[in-house]
Parts: C-alpha cells; sequence; structure tokens
C-alpha cells in the first residue's frame, strides 16, 4: 500500500469529523438558543 492513498483517507477522514463536529456545534447552539428563547 503506497502512502500517497493512506494521507487521502486520512485526510477524508479529518474532513468529516470536522464537519461532523461543527454540524454538532452548530446543532448544540441552536437547541440551547431555541430551549432559552421561550423561557419565561
Amino acid at each position: 500500500m503506497d502512502y500517497g492513498w493512506m494521507s487521502h483517507a486520512l485526510l477524508w477522514f479529518v474532513g468529516a469529523l470536522t464537519t461532523a463536529t461543527a454540524l454538532a456545534t452548530i446543532g448544540a447552539l441552536v437547541s440551547m438558543g431555541r430551549s432559552n428563547q421561550y423561557n419565561d
């Protein structure tokens, strides 16, 4: 197995992990904002 394929797979893995983390963070912030909005 050559190193080019491994670095490519690692790059895809890091990219997917970063995207998932960003989406989870945005989802958490939106969720907190919504729950706090109607807290009369």
